[in-house]
C-alpha cells in the first residue's frame, strides 16, 4: 500500500469516527448536555464585598409578604415537617419548619456570597395560614396553632428557576476535580454540613440566561452550624451553636493537601440503623484530602465579606444578638485558619 493510499485512508477512518461521535451526546463526567446546554456550578461573585447577606439571592424585593398565607399542601417528604403555602400576590412558598430552619437561611447566604447558586430562603418568625386542613394532616397536626399560626420557619421561594427531575453526585460530575467543586466541598465544611447526601443535591434550568444554563446546586442546606456528623438526637446536630464553637475545623494537613471535620463519621449509636451509618461513612471523603491551593481559594473568597456582612447573615434567621456575634466569631476563626494554609 502506497503511503497516499495509507494517508487517505487515515483520513476516512478519522472522518468517519468524528461522524459517529457527533450523533452520541457529550458526557462530562456522567452529566450529559443536551442541546448545547451548559452546566454551571460557580459564577464569579464581582460585588461579593456588597453583597446583601440580610436578604440573600432573592433580595428584599423578592422576600414574603406580609401574610395571610393560602395551605395549599402538607409535604411528607424529608425528615423535617413542610408546607406549601401561597401569598396574596400568588407566589408559592415552601415552608419548613422545625431545627432547620435557621441554620439553612444562614447558610444559603454563604453559598450564595461567594459565587455558587441557592435557592430563595428568608426567615419568618410568625406566619399567619388560612384554609388550614386541620383534620387531615399529619405531621403538621401538633405544630400549627389553633389560630393557623405557625413559627420560626423557612419560606423557601418556589418557581425562581426550574428543577430538572435529576440529581448530581459528589463522586461522579461535570466538575470533578475542579478548584470550583473543591471550592465547595470546603465552604460545607466551613458550614459543618454533615448531610452531603446526593440526594439533597439538584440540577435546575436557568430562566433567565442569554444561553441555555443547568445550575449544579445543593437544595437542603438545613443540616449545618451543629456538630460535623450525624448524632443520634438529629435535633442536635444542626443549628447547635455549642457544639459549633466545639468542633474541630481542619484537622489534618500536608504540604499540599489538607483533611476537614466535616463531613464526619456518626456516632457509633448509629450503628443501630446500619444502612444509614455505612452511607455516612462513604462520604466522608468529601472532606478530605483536598488541594490547599483549593482551600486557600475558598479563604480568599470569604475573606472579602465584611464582619458586617457576616453577622447580616445570621441576623436573617433572627438569632439573638449574642448568638449572631458567637456564630459570627467562628466563621471568621475558620476563614483565618483557610487564609493561613
Amino acid at each position: 500500500m502506497t503511503n497516499s493510499h495509507l494517508q487517505n485512508r487515515t483520513r476516512l477512518v478519522a472522518c468517519s469516527f468524528v461522524a459517529i461521535t457527533c450523533l452520541i451526546p457529550l458526557r462530562l463526567g456522567g452529566d450529559e448536555l443536551r442541546g448545547g446546554t451548559v452546566p454551571v456550578l460557580w459564577r464569579e461573585p464581582a460585588d461579593i464585598t456588597s453583597r446583601n447577606l440580610l436578604y440573600g439571592p432573592g433580595g428584599k424585593k423578592d422576600a414574603p409578604p406580609a401574610g395571610p398565607f393560602k395551605f395549599l399542601k402538607e409535604d411528607l417528604n424529608g425528615s423535617n415537617p413542610k408546607f406549601t403555602v401561597e401569598d396574596r400576590n400568588g407566589t408559592k412558598w415552601k415552608v419548613k419548619m422545625g431545627a432547620e430552619a435557621r441554620p439553612e437561611t444562614v447558610a444559603t447566604r454563604f453559598v450564595w456570597a461567594v459565587g455558587y447558586f441557592a435557592d430563595e430562603d428568608y426567615f419568618v418568625d410568625r406566619a399567619m395560614l388560612t384554609d388550614v386542613p386541620f383534620g387531615s394532616l399529619h405531621r403538621l397536626k401538633h405544630l400549627v396553632s389553633s389560630d393557623s399560626i405557625v413559627a420560626n420557619v423557612r419560606f423557601e421561594r418556589e418557581g425562581v428557576e426550574k428543577k430538572i427531575d435529576e440529581e448530581w453526585t459528589w463522586k461522579r460530575n461535570t466538575f470533578s476535580n475542579t478548584r470550583e467543586l473543591n471550592g465547595l466541598r470546603v465552604l460545607m465544611s466551613m458550614l459543618n454540613n454533615w448531610d452531603l447526601k446526593d440526594e439533597n443535591n439538584a440540577v435546575y434550568q436557568a430562566k433567565h440566561s442569554q444561553q441555555p444554563e443547568h445550575l449544579y446546586v445543593i437544595s437542603d442546606l438545613g443540616a449545618t452550624f451543629g456538630t460535623p456528623n450525624l448524632v443520634k438526637n438529629h435535633e442536635k446536630s444542626r443549628g447547635n451553636l455549642d457544639a459549633y464553637e466545639r468542633s474541630k475545623f481542619i484537622t489534618r494537613k500536608t504540604a499540599d493537601r489538607v483533611d476537614f471535620a466535616s463531613p464526619g463519621r456518626p456516632t457509633w449509636l448509629a450503628i443501630v440503623n446500619p444502612k444509614e451509618y455505612f452511607m455516612r461513612v462513604r462520604i466522608e471523603w468529601i472532606g478530605r484530602d483536598i488541594p490547599r491551593s483549593d482551600a486557600r481559594w475558598m479563604g480568599t473568597l470569604l475573606g472579602r465579606l465584611s464582619p458586617a456582612q457576616i453577622r447580616d447573615a445570621f441576623r436573617s434567621a433572627g438569632y439573638s444578638p449574642d448568638e449572631v456575634e458567637r456564630y459570627s466569631r467562628v466563621i471568621e476563626r475558620r476563614i483565618a485558619e483557610l487564609n493561613a494554609l
